[in-house]
């Protein structure tokens, strides 16, 4: 009976032409984002481990002849400002970003969660409002956002410029419309009939809001605090503008400008503090993946 049916196997069909041409070009859509976005990371890594010589000579290669730390020590160990060290901006940028997410995340959850689920005046308005703030560049409102903060230091004598609590204060204001409309879509997706049960068996509305709500929502917290997190660690305009001659102050973007000379630029020290500035946010998208995958896996269940 195996040999009748393997003899009788049907002919394995044709796929049509317009499906494979449509394979085809999904394929090479997919080699072209590879290179225009993979490739210049590894092209960054590769030439931080590149000799001086070897990142100007004429003659480039894909991967380094020799690998060489001295464009690593150099940045880590080096000095590019009297008394402030590597570490030591390495830690303003740490305290920045981590304080702009669990500032972001607390306001945008609190504003999504009245947005999605109150009725008051003037609620359209208002998002409205967040969308229009979204198209608005940062270069814009900066000038504004200066002086409006020079002006309120000088009335209540809080310094808000040339330390780390005004960059602060800027980045959550920054990433607070974008989160606030990401999060807003978890809440409104949540059956109110969830919360009504709860509250009929005796739920208070903290144990509502933890036990409930942020299981489902906990996956655009997350994606949210990834876009807070990316925001506020790569940003350099506010930070230069606002922490001025503070160098004790200064973040890890702000150090790369010193490596641009009038004699020329230090391609090997830029390439290895770039790669150093990508492992932080790496390590965090990486720490948070999984609660984002556990998140829509719970989100996913009701009842």
């Amino acid at each position: 009976m195996t040999a009748t049916a393997s003899t009788h196997r049907r002919p394995r069909r044709r796929r049509p032409p317009m499906v494979l041409a449509r394979r085809a070009g999904l394929y090479l859509a997919g080699v072209a984002v590879l290179l225009f976005s993979v490739f210049p990371v590894y092209w960054m890594v590769a030439t931080a481990f590149r000799s001086q010589g070897e990142i100007f000579s004429a003659e480039q290669t894909l991967f380094p002849r020799t690998l060489t730390l001295e464009h690593f020590d150099r940045v880590v160990n080096g000095r590019l400002l009297p008394g402030v060290d590597f570490w030591q901006f390495l830690t303003n940028s740490l305290i920045v970003a981590l304080g702009s997410v669990l500032l972001g995340a607390l306001f945008s959850l609190l504003a999504a969660v009245a947005v999605a689920r109150f009725r008051f005046r003037l609620r359209t308005a208002f998002i409205v409002l967040l969308m229009i703030i979204q198209m608005v560049p940062m270069e814009a409102i900066i000038i504004s956002i200066f002086i409006n903060f020079r002006k309120l230091q000088d009335a209540s004598g809080i310094t808000m410029l040339g330390n780390l609590t005004g960059i602060l204060i800027v980045y959550t204001a920054v990433s607070l419309p974008i989160t606030i409309m990401m999060l807003r879509g978890f809440v409104a997706a949540v059956p109110k009939e969830l919360e009504e049960a709860a509250a009929i068996d005796g739920a208070t509305n903290a144990v509502v809001f933890w036990r409930i709500l942020m299981p489902l929502v906990a996956p655009g917290l997350v994606a949210a605090s990834i876009f807070a997190f990316i925001t506020a660690w790569n940003e350099f305009v506010v930070a230069l503008t606002f922490l001025g001659r503070s160098t004790d102050s200064f973040t890890l973007p702000l150090t790369l400008s010193y490596y641009f000379g009038r004699t020329g630029t230090e391609w090997g020290p830029i390439m290895a503090a770039s790669t150093l500035l990508t492992i932080p946010v790496m390590v965090f998208f990486l720490f948070v993946q999984r609660r984002m995958v556990s998140g829509l896996t719970m989100g996913a269940v009701k009842g």
